[in-house]
């Protein structure tokens, strides 16, 4: 799976988290906990859909902001993990 499709499935998940109102604010670098985009219970359906839709696992030392905080930094964490757990397969 490329970066391209988790952008874009990460990003669709959290649109439908997303309250309407703010929907017009929200971008790949919006700040997904500060700015009410979610609350912390979306968090935890993130990290459910994180988990079973790129098969990794995260540990409660990862849940930083420089991992969650936007759908950017999602996107990287996601990817950096996936490219960590190929390497140690191959």
């Amino acid at each position: 799976m490329s970066n391209a499709n988790s952008s874009e499935m990460i990003r669709d998940f959290i649109w439908k988290k997303v309250p309407a109102p703010k929907r017009k604010a929200f971008n790949d670098e919006t700040p997904l906990l500060g700015s009410g985009i979610i609350d912390s219970l979306a968090m935890l359906d993130v990290l459910a859909f994180l988990e079973a839709s790129f098969q990794i696992s995260i540990a409660d030392d990862e849940l930083i902001p420089e991992n969650f905080g936007t759908v950017k930094s999602l996107v990287s964490f996601v990817d950096n993990k996936r490219s960590a757990l190929q390497i140690s397969a191959g």
